[in-house]
């Protein structure tokens, strides 16, 4: 059985925690914090989550995870059969990890943890989460999914990052830009969490929430 490794108010672990239940994997869980303690960085090379532990052997980095268990369990399919729109469902996953999420991140230290960001790095941010949306939107078809007609891997990544961003972005800078720059991004977040799986993420997302603010 698989044994996914992390917490699960991290936008990264809803993101294979969701994946896991949408294609029917059994799995256990397990809380682990990130750190650079000597037996964390045996099973995850750089203490980072979220990551799984597999008969096989451990795994780390969300995407190769979720590639691989794509791979491994191939009966419930999260990517579309054709080569091209298996591709394009990549892009948007690339797209919306490396040039949103990945900046947003810079901000999540003060919207999330009670830290400060300073002045500069706001800007900056803001500056390229503007640039990144805007590609998004260029890509993001929303008919009524991500990438089109189907539910894939890509709104397994979009959903659980956007609810990220939009906090962040609402928090730092008084906007939420996701919305700001991708019109329908509601009524697409309320499709999404129609899903029995989407339900169960939210639910446990928000127990683990409540229990780590309470400390």
């Amino acid at each position: 059985m698989i044994n996914l490794c992390g917490l699960a108010v991290s936008n990264y672990y809803s993101k294979i925690k969701l994946v896991l239940l949408e294609k029917g994997i059994e799995f256990k869980e397990e809380i682990v914090t990130p750190s650079q303690d000597a037996a964390l960085l045996k099973r995850s090379p750089l203490g980072k989550i979220p990551f799984i532990e597999t008969e096989q052997g451990n795994l780390s980095e969300s995407q190769v995870i979720l590639e691989y268990l794509e791979e491994v369990y191939p009966e419930q399919p999260l990517y579309p059969a054709d080569n091209h729109q298996q591709a394009k469902c990549r892009e948007l996953i690339q797209h919306l990890e490396l040039n949103i999420e990945l900046n947003a991140r810079r901000l999540y230290t003060e919207s999330f943890f009670g830290g400060t960001v300073s002045v500069e790095t706001k800007d900056q941010v803001k500056d390229l989460l503007e640039r990144g949306l805007k590609g998004l939107a260029r890509l993001a078809k929303f008919s009524p999914y991500i990438a089109g007609n189907s539910y894939t891997a890509a709104d397994c990544v979009a959903w659980s990052h956007f609810f990220a961003v939009r906090l962040a972005t609402q928090k730092i800078y008084g906007v939420d830009m996701v919305a700001e720059y991708l019109p329908g991004v509601n009524e697409y977040m309320l499709l999404i969490e129609t899903r029995p799986c989407v339900q169960k993420v939210i639910a446990d997302r928000a127990a683990a929430m409540t229990q780590f603010l309470n400390g």
